[in-house]
């Protein structure tokens, strides 16, 4: 089997295919709402009842069985224990952990679970795997047409929970190369991009982390044609993930990877150094 068959196997999209972000439903959230409902009322237990014994507001748990909010996987587990469900919720745990991302990126989320090297470049915003919390509101509630705030706080849960990678063991190697620009960009206003480029001093300090910065005076940029992804798993496989304007692709055939890879290490080589980085954002946050 191909690298492209295997990735088209497990669901992703070939490398002529793209993904509409879109709106619907979360099947896979409704399905377990409505287990829990019924698993919560068979059990005699109120949703007061049933969230106070959780460590949940009854509200949560409304939403949760409503499906318009993805539950924790802890509280997964809580639940599935506590009604005595004998795995039945927590048999859609991985599920609705992937359903929590919009449809054009849950084949990236999986991908990034399983990167041994992730290889971003990015030119006007900051990448989501280095985004805080705040930076990451503004830049959704800025989205045309809008999301709805239970939209943009599930996204903003989804983002930070994709951080996890930058603190797994094995460490996955992980390098960044951003654009100045969108670093001078005041998306949410000074203080939070103070905190966001606080938070990518940190992030730059981490063993496994290589962050780089492109600057504006380079006459040379072989990041031309946008930002992309490479990604490399077990055994070498190595894909390409795209995103623009809610719709996304993701490159599978080896020779297109390797294209990509290629010209990532050019990138690379064109920008500042991490040491040098490191000192840029530092002068960045003084002109705060």
């Amino acid at each position: 089997m191909t690298q492209g068959e295997a990735a088209m196997g497990a669901g992703m999209v070939s490398s002529s295919g793209t993904q509409p972000e879109g709106r619907s439903e979360n099947g896979v959230a409704v399905a377990f709402g409505r287990q829990l409902k019924l698993l919560r009322v068979r059990a005699g237990l109120d949703r007061a009842e049933f969230g106070k014994r959780l460590g949940y507001a009854a509200q949560s748990v409304a939403s949760f069985e409503q499906g318009r909010r993805i539950p924790q996987p802890e509280f997964v587990d809580k639940a599935d224990r506590l009604l005595e469900a004998g795995g039945l919720l927590m048999a859609l745990k991985e599920e609705l952990v992937r359903s929590q991302y919009p449809a054009f990126f849950r084949n990236m989320a999986g991908l990034e679970a399983e990167a041994l090297e992730l290889c971003a470049y990015d030119s006007h915003i900051v990448n989501g795997l280095l985004q805080t919390e705040e930076y990451t509101r503004a830049v959704l509630g800025m989205r045309r047409p809008l999301l709805d705030e239970e939209t943009i706080e599930a996204r903003v849960t989804a983002r930070l929970a994709r951080q996890e990678i930058l603190s797994r063991w094995p460490a996955p190697l992980l390098s960044f190369v951003v654009e100045e620009g969108a670093l001078r960009k005041r998306l949410g206003g000074k203080v939070v991009m103070r905190g966001q480029l606080e938070q990518l001093l940190l992030f730059g300090s981490l063993r496994n982390v290589e962050l780089q910065l492109m600057p504006l005076d380079r006459e040379d940029n072989a990041g031309v044609d946008g930002p992309f992804t490479v990604i490399t798993r077990k055994g070498g496989e190595q894909f390409v993930y795209m995103e623009v304007q809610g719709r996304s692709n993701l490159l599978t055939k080896r020779d297109e990877t390797q294209l990509a890879a290629a010209r990532y290490g050019i990138i690379r080589s064109q920008a500042l150094t991490p040491r040098e980085t490191l000192g840029f954002v530092e002068k960045l946050l003084g002109e705060l």
